[in-house]
């Protein structure tokens, strides 16, 4: 197993250790998760690192890296420096899919300027609402390039696809551009969502990567949900 495969999967255990609040209000000393894990001090660090620009984590000088808490009030909070497919939410379970459309295109000169993916690559487009709690959450219209993920099947779509790809063909997402925006719901998007046409809702673009800034997905989300949040993290470099 890689050095980068290694310090990104013990990275992936200590988030999901602070989603199910194994780590609650801080994270062990390095000393301690390096016998948790096993790894060196320095594998132990690039962990850390990963978590930290996640948005998860704040450094104390002198006292070690203390766990970000990002609820509102009971909120609904999207943690977009988790990057697509990674929020942090307790609700996660709660969520189900309906397949609207699923199907393979081409993409045209047009669309690779919206979308960054070349011109006559395919890719699979897949279209659903998702649904929390019985309310609708989002309408979501997503593009895997075929060159990268070579073949979802469809029942893959009910679930987590993020899910499904890291599984199928061990693909993570390294890192995405997000792009908050304001649509003007469509005839199509506003039955789908019932909402009015011309309603506006918050949007969600997204372009994602895999190992070697590799363009993996291209997705753009329309969210409905009540009193969704948005979260994000910035650090100031304070070094000279």
């Amino acid at each position: 197993m890689g050095v980068y495969i290694i310090y990104h999967t013990i990275a992936e255990q200590i988030i999901d250790s602070i989603i199910t609040k194994k780590f609650t209000t801080k994270l062990p000393t390095e000393a301690q998760l390096m016998e948790l894990y096993g790894v060196s001090r320095n594998t132990i660090r690039r962990a850390i690192g990963v978590v930290f620009q996640r948005g998860l984590l704040k450094r104390v000088q002198g006292s070690g890296y203390f766990i970000n808490d990002i609820t509102r009030d009971g909120k609904l909070v999207v943690n977009l420096s988790m990057g697509a497919g990674e929020p942090v939410r307790d609700q996660d379970t709660g969520f189900k899919s309906k397949v609207l459309s699923f199907r393979e295109i081409t993409v045209d000169e047009e669309f690779s300027k919206e979308s960054k993916i070349p011109v006559g690559e395919k890719v699979y487009r897949i279209i659903r609402l998702r649904f929390l709690k019985e309310k609708i959450y989002c309408l979501e219209t997503a593009h895997y390039l075929k060159s990268v993920v070579p073949y979802i099947p469809r029942d893959a779509a009910k679930k987590s696809l993020f899910k499904f790809i890291k599984e199928a063909y061990d693909l993570d997402i390294t890192n995405s551009e997000n792009y908050t925006s304001v649509t003007c719901l469509d005839e199509t998007q506003a039955k789908n969502l019932e909402k009015k046409v011309g309603s506006q809702e918050l949007t969600l673009t997204q372009y994602s990567y895999c190992r070697n800034n590799v363009l993996m997905n291209y997705t753009y989300t329309i969210y409905v949900y009540p009193n969704l949040n948005f979260y994000f993290t910035s650090t100031r470099n304070n070094e000279s």
